[in-house]
C-alpha cells in the first residue's frame, strides 16, 4: 500500500516507544501558575486584572490586543499575586507574566456554549473560539479564530486535520485520538460548520495503526470526514507538506493555505474547540508528553497551562536522571530550556529530557557539497547556498533564494555529514532580515 507523502524530508529515530502506550493521566492542580501575556503568536494580550484580585478558573485575565492576538484565562481559582518579567524561552526575551496563587478547587467561569452547536450561527462559533483563547496546539500557537476569518476574496473548500505528530518522542496527539476520539470527530464537525464546508481530511502517520483503525471506525458516522494514512516521515506534519500529502495541491511560495482553499487545524486544537463550544471551557489545560532518555517513567499528562516544568515533574511523579539538555517539544523543532523553573505555555505539547549519552555533540566540519540538505529540504530550497549568503551577510540574495520560505524544520541539519546547524543559521538570518525590513518602514 502506498502511503501519502511529500518530496523531501528525513527519517530520524522515532523514539515514541517511551510513552505511546501510556494513557493520559490527569494531574493535580498546581499551587501557582505563571501566565505569559505572550501565550500565542501576535500581539501580547492586554492585562485586565491586577494584583490582589480574586479570579475563577476560566476567567479572562487578559484580552486580545489586535487581530492576531488571543485572550488569556486563569487556569486556577485563586488570587492574582503579582505581574513580573520572566524569560520566555520561545522568544528569548523577558516577557510579562501574571502569577496566580491557587486558593481553592475549581470554580469555573465558562464561555457561552451549547451541546447542540447548530443552535449557534457559524460566526458565533468563531466568536466562542476567540473568547476561549484557543490557539494552535501543535506548537505554532496561531490564534484559531483568525483561521476561521476567511477573507471575502477567498473560499474555504477543505478542512485538513494535522494528526501526523511527526516530531520524534512526542505521543500526546496519538493518545488524544485513542482516548478522545468522539470529541475530536465532533470538533471537526463544529469547525466545518463554522467554515461552511463539508469536507475534512485527517492525516495520520502510519506508525499509529491503532489510532488510524479507531478513527476510521468512528468516522464512518461522518462520511465526508476522511481518515488518510501518511508515510512516517519528518516533517510530515508541517502545514504545507501535510496539505500536499492529503490534497495533492501545493501552497505557492509566499501564499497561505487558504489561497488554495485549505484550512489546517491540529488534532489537539480540534479537541479544544469541542471543549469550548460544547462544554464552555476556555483554553486553560491541555495534554503533554514528558519523555526522553533521562526520564525513568515517561508518560502523557493532562495539566494546567502555566505550571512550571519543576512543578509538572513533581505533580506527575516523573523522575529525571541528571538531564544534560531539556527541550520544550521534541528534538527536531524543540526549544532549549535554560532552567526548569520556567513555566509552560499554551503550545507546550512535550518536554524531552536528554542524558549526556543521548546528547553528544559532534565536531562541525566544512561543507563538502554533498547535496544531502537539498534532497531533504521539504520546501525545495538549497540550504548550502542560503548558508553562504547569510554568512556573507548577503541578505538580499538569501531572500531571492527563498530563505523566508524556510520552515526551520531542521531536516537539512539532521542529516548533514559535516554536522552544520543550517537551520539555526536560517533562523538567525530571518530575524535579521525582518529587523532590517522593520527599520526601513
Amino acid at each position: 500500500m502506498a502511503f501519502l507523502s511529500f518530496k523531501g524530508g528525513v527519517h530520524p529515530p522515532e523514539r515514541k516507544n517511551f510513552s505511546e502506550k501510556e494513557s493520559i493521566k490527569q494531574l493535580p492542580l498546581p499551587e501557582k501558575v505563571y501566565m505569559y501575556l505572550s501565550n500565542h503568536i501576535g500581539a501580547p494580550a492586554k492585562l485586565i486584572v491586577e494584583p490582589g484580585q480574586k479570579v475563577k478558573t476560566g476567567q479572562k485575565i487578559a484580552e486580545a490586543n489586535g487581530f492576531i492576538s488571543a485572550n488569556l484565562h486563569s487556569p486556577v481559582t485563586g488570587q492574582v499575586t503579582e505581574v513580573v518579567k520572566m524569560l520566555n524561552a520561545a522568544s528569548g526575551k523577558n516577557d510579562d507574566v501574571v502569577i496566580i496563587t491557587r486558593e481553592a478547587d475549581d470554580d469555573w467561569e465558562l464561555v457561552k456554549h451549547n451541546s447542540d452547536y447548530t443552535e449557534f450561527k457559524p460566526e458565533e462559533i468563531s466568536e466562542i473560539i476567540k473568547e476561549a483563547g484557543i490557539v494552535g496546539l501543535g506548537g505554532a500557537m496561531f490564534p484559531a479564530h483568525v483561521k476561521l476569518s476567511i477573507p471575502k476574496d477567498k473560499k474555504a473548500e477543505v478542512l485538513v486535520i494535522n494528526a501526523a505528530e511527526c516530531e520524534p518522542y512526542l505521543t500526546i496527539d496519538h493518545r488524544m485520538m485513542l482516548e478522545k476520539t468522539d470529541e475530536i470527530l465532533k470538533g471537526i464537525e463544529i469547525i466545518k460548520y463554522a467554515l461552511g464546508i463539508k469536507n475534512a481530511k485527517v492525516g495520520i502517520e502510519n506508525n499509529k495503526p491503532d489510532a488510524i483503525k479507531l478513527m476510521k471506525e468512528k468516522a464512518s458516522k461522518y462520511p465526508q470526514t476522511e481518515i488518510l494514512e501518511l508515510k512516517t516521515k519528518y516533517p510530515q506534519g508541517a502545514e504545507k507538506q501535510l496539505i500536499t500529502a492529503v490534497t495533492g495541491k501545493e501552497v505557492p511560495s509566499g501564499k497561505l493555505p487558504i489561497d488554495i482553499g485549505a484550512v489546517v487545524f491540529n488534532v489537539s486544537t480540534v479537541y479544544a474547540v469541542y471543549d469550548a463550544v460544547i462544554n464552555g471551557k476556555p483554553l486553560v489545560e491541555r495534554g503533554i508528553t514528558i519523555t526522553g532518555e533521562a526520564v525513568k517513567n515517561p508518560g502523557n499528562f493532562w495539566y494546567r497551562i502555566g505550571t512550571t516544568v519543576d512543578d509538572l515533574l513533581s505533580l506527575s511523579g516523573v523522575k529525571t536522571e541528571n538531564p544534560e539538555k531539556v527541550l520544550y517539544g521534541g528534538p527536531m523543532m524543540g526549544i532549549p530550556l535554560p532552567k526548569t523553573e520556567l513555566p509552560t505555555f499554551k503550545g507546550n505539547n512535550g518536554l524531552t529530557f536528554f542524558s549526556s549519552e543521548s546528547n553528544k555533540d559532534r565536531e562541525t566540519m566544512p561543507c563538502i557539497r554533498c547535496s544531502y540538505c537539498v534532497m531533504s529540504c521539504p520546501i525545495h530550497l538549497q540550504p548550502y547556498l542560503l548558508k553562504r549568503f547569510v554568512d556573507q551577510r548577503n541578505y538580499d540574495e538569501a531572500v531571492n533564494n527563498g530563505i523566508l520560505d524556510c520552515i526551520e524544520c531542521g531536516s537539512c541539519s539532521y542529516g548533514c555529514p559535516s554536522n552544520i546547524d543550517l537551520a539555526k543559521t536560517f533562523k538567525t538570518g530571518k530575524k535579521v532580515i525582518r529587523a532590517m525590513k522593520q527599520r526601513r518602514v
